[in-house]
């Protein structure tokens, strides 16, 4: 019989909440540990570290943001490390009970959406590189871009905060798959969202090159920024941070995939090798590489605006 088929047979009636009887409830010493919500104890110091790693990049990109007042970004940022300092919390709390629900949760739901406003920070970067270049060599206009974009990503977001409600509130085995398959849509929508993105640079850096300085944006702000050694280190930190993300996010396809009870699943050094580190690579490129230091203090000035005629993008 395999692990899998066990574990399912022991977990058949009450797939979270484990009781060894009325009043008690499992622990290491008491219940086996495939019936916990991984077959392995999560990693105190591994844990512990990314808590502390994610809330030292939060202190610095308060302290960044505020000094340059880069709003928007910030707030992305800080929504997305404080969902992964409550979800590494969570697996922190697991450690010294890995039987219980609401740690696991905390993981599951936070861990699973934090990556949705870091990428939105993302967007944010890219609708600013694209009017100090020229939104006349863009297909489209930068505010359509960072709305459409935004916008995919609420949707993915809904997705995979749904998925996580489904999992927790799921009493079978059947509609715990339904919230998996929920939360893989979102996961999958994220995806699509980043491969267009990288698509979408790629044909802008093509028009950039074509323009060959002459059809750029002939702003002496917009000059000065993208004339500074920042702002290309810049562009760098913003193609790694979203190929950490994706890699990220396909990897957490493939082990929501397999079931909670599959082999990524219960993998912890594939967990934190595909997921943590990528998510904190990510966070940190985006905080050694911060805009704001990168537009030197311009970053209001490059700030797309809805209805500015001139910032209609070319046709297709």
């Amino acid at each position: 019989m395999s692990l899998y088929t066990t574990a399912s047979l022991l977990i058949r009636d009450h797939p979270y909440n484990y009781t060894v009887n009325s009043s008690q409830e499992c622990t290491l010493s008491t219940c086996s540990i495939i019936q916990a919500q991984y077959t392995y104890d999560p990693s105190l110091a591994g844990n512990a570290s990314l808590a502390a790693f994610f809330g030292l990049l939060l202190l610095f990109q308060l302290i960044i943001g505020i000094y340059y007042r880069t709003i928007g970004f910030t707030i992305a940022m800080s929504c997305g490390l404080i969902l992964e300092i409550i979800g590494y919390i969570g697996r922190v709390q697991m450690h010294f009970n890995p039987f219980i629900q609401q740690p696991f949760m905390m993981y599951l739901i936070c861990v699973t959406i934090a990556p949705v406003f870091l990428t939105a920070a993302i967007y944010l970067c890219l609708s600013r590189i694209i009017v100090v270049y020229g939104t006349h060599l863009a297909r489209l206009a930068p505010g359509t871009i960072a709305i459409s974009f935004m916008v995919s990503d609420f949707i993915s977001l809904l997705l995979q905060a749904g998925g996580g409600a489904v999992v927790e509130i799921a009493d079978d085995f059947q509609t715990e798959r339904v919230g998996i398959h929920i939360t893989i849509a979102g996961l999958s929508l994220q995806v699509a969202s980043l491969g267009l993105l990288l698509v979408g640079c790629v044909d802008f850096v093509g028009s950039c090159r074509k323009g060959k300085g002459a059809r750029l944006s002939g702003f002496e702000t917009h000059e000065r920024v993208r004339g500074g050694r920042l702002f290309k280190v810049l562009l760098g930190g913003l193609l790694f941070a979203t190929l950490a993300i994706l890699t990220r996010s396909i990897y957490r396809i493939f082990e929501l995939q397999g079931g909670f009870h599959g082999k990524l699943w219960n993998s912890e050094v594939d967990f934190m090798v595909c997921d943590g580190t990528m998510v904190a690579l990510a966070s940190l490129s985006l905080t050694l590489f911060h805009p704001g230091m990168a537009f030197h203090g311009y970053w209001d000035s490059a700030n797309f605006k809805m209805r500015n005629k001139g910032c209609c993008g070319r046709g297709v």
